[in-house]
Parts: C-alpha cells; structure tokens; sequence
C-alpha cells in the first residue's frame, strides 16, 4: 500500500511539471477533521483560510474547509492553478469573497489575486504596491497600500487607497490617506481607513482616514490612538478600531468611534485590551496576547464585549482548559450560521500552524493543521 501511494504522488507531481517547467506544483493535502460531522445542509458550507507565510519565502498558501464532507484541503491553490507563476505569491494579508469571486491581497508580491470563489481558480490579478486589506462597494473594490517600498523609515511617505473596477479589473482611481494604512470598513457612502505609521515607528500614525466614496476624496482625518489596525462597524453603526500600542509601554486598546453624516464625531477609548476581534451580532469576541506577555506559555486571553455597551461580558469564553493549547493566536472569526467562533494559531512563525473552532459556548469542537501562520478567513455560501 504505501508503495502505490508513493507512487500516486509521484504521478501527480509529474503532471504538475508538465505544466510549469520552473517550480513543481506540490499536492494538495486532505484531512478528516476529527470531532466535525459532515453537514450537506450546511450554508456556509465552508471556508478558505489564507496563510500569510513568512516574508520573503513565498509561501502564502489557501486551504479550504469543506462542512458538507468535514475534509480540511491544505494547499489548494497551487494544484488548481498549475500554470501560476511562483504560486500564490509572498505574504497574504487579506481575504474576501465577493459576488462570486475571491480575492486574496498579496501584500510582499505587490498583488491582488483574483479567483472563482467556487472552485479557486485564478481569473487575474491587480497590482497594486505594497497592498494591505480590501473591501467592497457596487462595482469598486478599495485596496489599502503602504506605497512605501517595505522596510522601516523615518521618511516612508504616505500611504493611499486604490480603487478597481471589479469586472475590468482595470485601477480607476487613488487617494493618498495616513501613513501605512491598514483595514478599511465601509459605512453609508464612506470609507474609514486605519492608519497605523508602523514603518515610521516610534513616530507612528494615530488618525482614521474617512473617503467619500462618490467623488472618491478624503474629506476627515481623525485623531484616535498610535497604530491603528483593524476597523469593523457593529450592528448599530459604531465603529471599533484596534490600537495596537507601541509594544512597549503602551498597550493595544479597542476605540469605539461615533460617525454622523460621515464624520467622525468621537471616540472612546473602552480601556479593553486586544490584540484581534471579530464582531457577530451584540458580541465581540476578541484575544489579547501582548507582545511582552509569555504568549508560549498560554499567556493570552480570550474574552466577550457587549457592543451595546463597550463592557465586557465574558471574561474567559474558553471554558474547557484548552486556550493553553493555543501559543500564538493570529486570527479570529466567526461563523455566522453556527456561532461557532474560529481562532487561528501561528505556533512559532515558520512551521504548521492550526485552526481551532470553539462552540458559542466556549467548547473546543475540532482542531486542524493549516499552512505557515493562518490569519484570514473567507466564508463561502451556496
């Protein structure tokens, strides 16, 4: 048996350098998740997982979660795409479905790769330098850039938002914003950009960017705390937007903004320290595992805000003594159908990492390798 199967691979692998003569196209893995049962009702009935891969190897890599068939796919991308020059490419930063297709920003290749959502088959790609997060409106995407070429700068200039038409795929439009923007998130005909400055560290940036999106012009840029990350609207029209401090002495703290008539008109700072959220409903769930905390020893903590009330409701939603488990939790998400909240898990940087999936009421359900530091989800519906 193990002779056939060795010999399966190798057929496989001959097919792939058939057709790329520079780099060997290196199978996809599956693997039976234990603790899942197959659910052909499920909807989503799965999700892609973007593996950032460290910098300067080129190995961002996609995986896929199939619920229907409880079969984790590592490594799909370059299989399905055996003529992709160099695969994916170096550093995955972002991932998102939209109208039937998905994108995935390649922040170090200095791309957006766009696919079928369906079957993750490459349709084009938009270059964009430096590119960061993207996110949707109509017909536009909006892709935040550091511009700057990578590496830490006094003087990295400005970062900008690119605009794309989604079925040219064709650059319609740039604004410059804050220094090294991060996420974005769109609200009533505006874009609120997080700026973070993190290139010119320690003089790091500390303003939300709003664009008004029909004339595509920066109309606010608002004071909020240094080194600005994530940004997500909650269901009340209130912003949250991570600070992720100095790693040092200043610590990273969730802000609350109030927006009216597309400005930002305040923000609180709610004391509550994260470093990742995702917002499902009334809750945000979120992790906090500061830099000079002993991460490795399960020094993070997993906690439940109320967005109604910028408090905190669940001190520990990881009830069954498994958040030690975790040594460096990367990413977290939600799934909106199950509540079943997902947390991604970098290990050290630079070998497998995995994906574990808790019951809303803080059970672990499974646990799944994945590819070098998983981060970025993206649900697929039928």
């Amino acid at each position: 048996m193990k002779a056939a199967k060795y010999l399966t691979i190798a057929a496989i692998m001959l097919v792939a350098v058939s057709c790329r003569t520079d780099d060997v196209v290196i199978p996809s893995e599956q693997e039976g998740v234990e603790g899942l049962a197959p659910d052909a009702a499920a909807n989503p009935y799965g999700f892609y997982l973007l593996n950032e891969g460290n910098m300067g190897s080129n190995k961002a890599t996609i995986d896929f979660m199939d619920y229907r068939t409880a079969v984790y796919s590592r490594n799909i991308y370059g299989e399905r795409n055996p003529d992709a020059v160099k695969e994916l490419g170096d550093v995955g930063n972002d991932l998102k479905i939209y109208r039937g297709r998905m994108y995935a920003v390649i922040n170090a290749s200095h791309k957006v790769e766009v696919m079928d959502a369906a079957g993750c088959t490459r349709i084009g790609q938009v270059d964009i330098p430096n590119c960061r997060n993207i996110t949707f409106d109509g017909d536009n995407a909006y892709v935040t850039s550091y511009v700057a070429p990578i590496g830490i700068s006094p003087d990295a200039e400005e970062g900008a938002v690119y605009r794309f038409d989604i079925n040219t795929l064709a650059v319609t439009g740039t604004v410059k914003v804050g220094f090294q923007p991060e996420e974005a998130v769109i609200s009533d005909g505006y874009l609120y950009v997080a700026n973070s400055g993190g290139y010119r560290a320690p003089d790091y940036d500390n303003t939300v960017s709003v664009i008004r999106l029909y004339d595509f012009r920066q109309t606010q840029k608002y004071p909020v705390a240094i080194n600005l990350s994530q940004i997500r609207k909650d269901g009340y029209g209130k912003l949250w937007v991570l600070s992720r401090g100095d790693y040092s002495g200043v610590p990273s703290l969730l802000y609350r903004l109030t927006v009216e008539d597309g400005k930002i008109t305040a923000a609180e700072n709610t004391g509550i320290q994260a470093s990742g959220f995702a917002i499902d409903g009334d809750r945000l769930y979120l992790y906090s595992a500061p830099w000079n905390n002993n991460v490795q020893a399960g020094g993070a903590e997993y906690k439940t805000v109320d967005t109604r009330t910028a408090t905190v409701i669940d001190e520990a939603f990881i009830r069954d003594g498994t958040q030690g488990s975790i040594k460096l939790p990367y990413g977290i998400f939600v799934n909106p159908s199950t509540g079943s909240v997902l947390i991604c898990d970098a290990k050290n940087y630079v070998s497998s990492g995995t994906v574990n999936s808790y019951s809303p009421q803080g059970i672990r359900e499974w646990s799944v390798y994945t590819g070098d530091i998983p981060a970025h989800a993206a649900f697929l519906y039928k």
